[in-house]
Order: structure tokens, then sequence, then C-alpha cells
């Protein structure tokens, strides 16, 4: 896929939210979001300056997109990130739908300044009996229901 004129432009807002939230006090990462060539949503990481360690960049332009546009259903936009996604991040971006992904800095780079979220993808690949966060299933015979009702449902919005 060929890079063009607009790609660049968009990254460099990407580095300039990352910029301008360090120098704010936040973390060291910014996303745009773009669709049909317009910019929908920027964001910059605020986990430390929102106390949540879900307002990465990525999500929080996710969310500021999908407010924007009315719509969980982000098919068709962009993701511009100065960093190579986290896993988290990563899973929020294929539930938004977001069609390409475009970043600068890689997680090695991220890793190098202590923001190293390697342990996690190693996580992934573990049987569940084998990670370090236990993780137990239970009651799965009475929540069952609830996904049989969710079948069942004629009104309901697919996504």
């Amino acid at each position: 896929m060929k890079t063009t004129e607009a790609d660049i432009h968009f990254m460099r807002e990407a580095i300039r939210l990352a910029d301008e939230s360090v120098a704010s006090g936040g973390g060291p990462f910014g996303a745009v979001i773009v669709k049909d060539g317009e910019l929908i949503a920027g964001a910059s990481n605020r986990v430390t300056l929102d106390n949540d360690p879900t307002a990465h960049a990525e999500v929080n332009a996710i969310r500021q997109a999908c407010r924007q546009l009315g719509t969980f259903d982000l098919k068709g936009s962009v993701i511009y990130t100065s960093c190579e996604p986290c896993p988290m991040c990563l899973g929020a971006i294929y539930w938004a739908g977001i069609d390409r992904i475009y970043y600068a800095n890689t997680r090695e780079d991220a890793a190098a300044a202590d923001f190293a979220d390697g342990f996690i993808y190693d996580e992934l690949g573990k049987p569940l009996e084998e990670r370090t966060l236990p993780i137990i299933p239970l009651l799965r015979d009475e929540a069952l229901h609830t996904f049989r009702q969710w079948q069942e449902k004629t009104d309901k919005t697919v996504y």
C-alpha cells in the first residue's frame, strides 16, 4: 500500500498529540481517526491524568470518533497512532471495524521507553491455566441463558 502525503500529514498530527500529551503530564502517545479523508477524532494518552488504565490514545480516539459519527461501527476509517497499538488497543481497533492502522514507533521502541506490553502478548498465547493472572470459570450453566436470550431477540443491534 502506497503512503500518501495525507497519510504523512495525519501521522504528524498523531505525533503532535503525543508531544502535547507529554508536555501536559500525559503519556507519550497520540492517535487520530480519519474517514473519507477527514480527521474525525484525535486524542492522546490520559491514563495518569484520568486515573484510567484504559485511557490509551487509540481507545480515546475511538470513543471520540464514535460519538462524533453517532455509531459504534468505524468501517471505512483509518487510525494513525504514534506507536504500535498495545493488545488492548489492537482489540478495540478490531472491534471498532477500523480498516487500516498506521503507526510510528514500534512496540520495541515503547519497551525501550519503559512501556513494555510484550508480557501481555506472551500471556495471550498461553492456555488459561498457565497465565500469570488466574482466570477461573464460574457459573457458566447459570449464565448461558443470557446468550440464548440474545440469540432469540428479534430487535437486537448486531455488532
